[in-house]
């Protein structure tokens, strides 16, 4: 058994082993490239997180427990949020300074994290050009075919309704804020969330390599970037507002 006086920050939070784990491939190394490696390194352990707490999600939402699943989507929000954060460090990456060490990344991708493609897939994306990107790089990830495996989120948040017995088109008529009006919200958040995720990746793209160029290893870059820019997690939750004021109903 560990004696736990010998376990300190270093050696419970593995510091020496973390700090190994970037290894820049210029030579002799170009100073950005550090920068680079760890934003998307970072990126890697806060999607490990998220799609942690979307298993807790699930389960939740599978039990009927409303509560719970709100608490869980405040956190994935945050999480969201500081994704979408950290792109702010590779703005100050001019071009001609990426393009100087760009040939060392070979044929590696974002597009190519297993890990993205998985809270994807978690979240509710099943369409048929979603599905044909993913077997573009056959064989799936086990991540990957867990994720698909799932219900996606949306169809558990109806069927939650369905278990307290009402609708989306009740929770925006309904006298008040109820946990599951709540909680649709809180699920629109991390629509939107993860929107202005793809919109700063798509921004940061154009910065660094132009709109119109191709995206490292091969891949469309921000052509591809922007036709994601259309997909939504929670389409029922956005098209409850159209219904809402095409039928002119009114709050009671």
């Amino acid at each position: 058994m560990t004696d736990r006086s010998e376990v300190n920050y270093a050696s419970y939070l593995m510091v020496d082993e973390l700090l190994e784990l970037q290894q820049p491939r210029s030579q002799p190394e170009h100073p950005d490239e550090l920068l680079f490696i760890v934003v998307h390194q970072a990126s890697e352990l806060w999607f490990k997180v998220i799609l942690r707490e979307l298993e807790n999600l699930i389960a939740h939402l599978q039990a009927a427990e409303t509560v719970k699943a709100l608490h869980t989507m405040r956190r994935v929000n945050a999480l969201v949020r500081i994704v979408s954060g950290q792109l702010a460090a590779l703005d100050t990456l001019p071009p001609q300074r990426f393009a100087q060490f760009r040939g060392h990344l070979g044929s590696s991708s974002g597009g190519q994290s297993a890990q993205f493609r998985a809270i994807e897939a978690m979240s509710g994306l099943r369409d048929e050009h979603f599905l044909a990107v993913l077997h573009e790089q056959e064989p799936l990830a086990p991540v990957v075919q867990r994720a698909l495996g799932q219900p996606a989120l949306q169809s558990l948040f109806l069927q939650l309704l369905d278990r307290h017995e009402t609708t989306l088109e009740l929770l925006y008529l309904g006298p008040g804020p109820t946990p599951e009006f709540l909680l649709a919200e809180a699920l629109l958040e991390y629509d939107q969330g993860f929107q202005l995720w793809r919109y700063l990746h798509v921004q940061l793209v154009e910065r660094i390599i132009g709109p119109a160029t191709g995206g490292t290893g091969g891949t469309l870059g921000a052509r591809y970037l922007q036709h994601t820019l259309k997909q939504r997690f929670f389409p029922e939750l956005w098209d409850v507002r159209r219904r809402f004021f095409e039928s002119g109903a009114s709050p009671a």
